[in-house]
């Protein structure tokens, strides 16, 4: 059974930084895609980043420019390199992964608070 394990949340003032890590265990399965999704107080969860298997990326207009997704295939991680944090990005981030045959999976959040 795939499990996704999100790492590397946490607070931090505005202009911080924070790297998420989500590494696939349980099974090495090929990803069609994988990213980032997050979910504030009181809003609904919103894609923040995705990385396809080839290479290409899709950012949600308020993090362009700030953050970065990354992915190593071989090791089913994927990651979002955050930087000039605000505090509207504080949010539960959650990693998310879709295989080519339309199997999805969550992983269970990991916090992220900025604040001064």
């Amino acid at each position: 059974q795939v499990q996704l394990v999100e790492s590397g949340g946490g607070s931090v003032q505005p202009g911080g930084s924070l790297r998420l890590s989500c590494a696939a265990s349980g099974s090495m399965i090929s990803f069609r895609h994988m990213g980032w999704h997050r979910q504030a107080p009181g809003k609904e969860r919103e894609l923040v980043a995705i990385r396809t298997s080839g290479g290409t990326t899709n950012y949600v207009d308020s993090v362009k420019g700030r953050f970065i997704i990354s992915r190593d295939s071989a090791k089913n991680t994927v990651y979002l390199q955050m930087n000039s944090l605000k505090p509207e990005d504080t949010a539960i981030y959650y990693c998310n992964a879709k295989t080519w045959s339309g199997m999805e999976y969550w992983g269970k959040g990991t916090l992220v608070t900025v604040s001064s």
